[in-house]
Formats: C-alpha cells, sequence, structure tokens
C-alpha cells in the first residue's frame, strides 16, 4: 500500500505552525513545511519553498498534497487587507489546480452582526477566497490564542510585566474566550481527513469567557505582580496602539489593528466541533502557566 499523500503547513515557522507540524508528524503524517526560507528551516516535516504573496511558488510547493493548512496573514502591514486577499486567492486558486482535497484555515471569532474591525473583515474574505476555485475549506475561527510567541499573547504579557499600573481604553472590558494554543493544534489536527469537517466552519475557544481586564489581572495574580488598572473611555485606538509599541514589542501597525478588533466581542456560539474533536481544553490559568513556562524556557535556550 502507498503511504498517504503529504500534508502542507503554509506558515510552518509561525506561532501556531511550528507546533502544529510536530503535531501531524506525531500523528503519523508526512508534512510538507512551507516556507520562504527553507534553508534556515529546523523544524518539523520537509521544507519547500512557497511564498502566499509570489503565486508562481505555489505549484510545486502543493504538487502531490492531499490537504494543506494556511495560517498566514499580513497583519504587520498597512495593506494588510489587500494583500491577505490576493494571497488566499492566488493559494486557493493552485491548490484546486492541485487538487487538494481539503483546506484548514485558522480564523477569528466574532458576530457578524456587530460591525466587525478591519482584521476580523479580513479573515472573513480569506475565508471565502481560499476555496473560490472549489476546494472545501474546514474553517476554525479563535480568538486570543495563549502561548508564547503569539500576538495578542505576547501583548498581554508584557504589559504585565512592564508596567505596574495602566491607563486602559474601554476595550479592555471587552469579552473574549481565550484558547491555549495546544488546544487549538489539537482541533487542526483533529479536522484533518474529517468528512464531517470539510466545507464548514467551527468556532473555537478555552472553557472561560473573561474581559480582557480579568485576564490582564489573572496573568498579574500568577506572576505575583500588582497592577492597578485605569479605564479610561476616551482612549482612541491611535493612541492606544502607540501606547502598545512603547511599553511591548509589538509594532504599530499590527498593534493597531488588534486594538480595532479589540472592541468585537469573540465568544464561541456554536461549539459543535465538541463532537468532533472530543477533549476538554485547557482552563485560562494553566494556559497561562504553560505559556509563561515555554517563555522562561526560551529565554534560558538564547
Amino acid at each position: 500500500m502507498n503511504p498517504p499523500s503529504p500534508v502542507l503547513v503554509a506558515g510552518a515557522s509561525g506561532f501556531v505552525g511550528r507546533r502544529l507540524c510536530p503535531a501531524l508528524t506525531a500523528t503519523g503524517h508526512q508534512v510538507r513545511a512551507m516556507t520562504r526560507n527553507p534553508d534556515s528551516y529546523d523544524g518539523d516535516g520537509d521544507a519547500v519553498h512557497g511564498d502566499v504573496h509570489d503565486p508562481a511558488t505555489l505549484p510545486k510547493a502543493l504538487d502531490g498534497c492531499r490537504a494543506a493548512y494556511y495560517l498566514v496573514h499580513s497583519l504587520d502591514s498597512k495593506n494588510f487587507e489587500r494583500l491577505d486577499a490576493e494571497a488566499a486567492r492566488a493559494f486557493g486558486r493552485a491548490a484546486s489546480e492541485a487538487a487538494v482535497e481539503q483546506i484548514v484555515y485558522l480564523g477569528g471569532l466574532g458576530s457578524e452582526t456587530e460591525q466587525l474591525s478591519s482584521h476580523l473583515r479580513s479573515r472573513r474574505e480569506v475565508e471565502c477566497l481560499l476555496g473560490s476555485a472549489g476546494t472545501p475549506v474546514t474553517v476554525l475561527r479563535a480568538g486570543i490564542i495563549v502561548g508564547s510567541g503569539g500576538i495578542s499573547w505576547e501583548m498581554t504579557r508584557q504589559l504585565v510585566e512592564h508596567l505596574p499600573a495602566m491607563v486602559t481604553p474601554r476595550w479592555v472590558r471587552t469579552r473574549t474566550q481565550p484558547i491555549a494554543v495546544a488546544d487549538v493544534v489539537r482541533y487542526l489536527v483533529g479536522v484533518l481527513d474529517e468528512p464531517r469537517s470539510k466545507g464548514r466552519i467551527f468556532e473555537i475557544g478555552g472553557p472561560e469567557v473573561l474581559q480582557y481586564v480579568s485576564m490582564l489581572r489573572r496573568v498579574a495574580r500568577i506572576k505575583n505582580r500588582r497592577l492597578l488598572i485605569v479605564p479610561v473611555p476616551l482612549l482612541s485606538p491611535s493612541l492606544s496602539s502607540r501606547w502598545l509599541a512603547l511599553v511591548t514589542d509589538v509594532d504599530t501597525q499590527t498593534g493597531r489593528s488588534l486594538v480595532d478588533s479589540m472592541a468585537n466581542e469573540v465568544v464561541v456560539h456554536d461549539d459543535s466541533i465538541r463532537s468532533l474533536v472530543p477533549f476538554e481544553p485547557m482552563g485560562y490559568d494553566d494556559a497561562v502557566r504553560t505559556a509563561l513556562g515555554e517563555h522562561d524556557q526560551r529565554k534560558k535556550a538564547e
């Protein structure tokens, strides 16, 4: 019997991708890790050159793959909406021409009944464009992903570590449903090759719905730090993003995109994925402790 054809991971060296590749390998999948710099890639899977912003590189990367994960974005660019739309359209077309049977995309939570931020609107557009050439797409929508290296999590951790007191905008009262990155990976692996997942949208989150302010305070408590938070209603998104850039290593453009999204409530309203990929997601405090431990280990290794 011939071995199953490989699975492509676009964004293999990113925050989620570098965890997904070993998880897929551990469950017996042949992984093709797509990266712009295959010579320097040191993760799991067979490195292959590919760039979603260069359509000419995609056919070779996708050739012979039965499925593909799409874990890339352009949040650090002012033109991220246009760039992400062009990339998704090109990737979807190349996947269809390569006869890929399933694309798995990690998108963002947020209700269409609200006015979504440009970031979340872009995520929705990418969902549609990836499947526009006919390949079935499985979408997993998540809110804040807790894990060392994740942009939203690093922003949270660094705010707590760097500031004993914060003047914060109204978005700290917005509700979200954070999820541990390990649980995101479990869901991503679980929907692969699952016929009931193809062409469907799923919402994923941890067991707790929290306000951003509660998340900050619980991180501070775990780290045994005092934290005073003073909400200020008139702190604009532009000022918020500049403030974040001053006290964290999140760049201003990415910070602005994230801050705009923080006005949107991002909670799970449909937990049907729990019947398809059954397990108990990690609680927020345990996810935080795991992420902090990963950060400490990485600092020691540097």
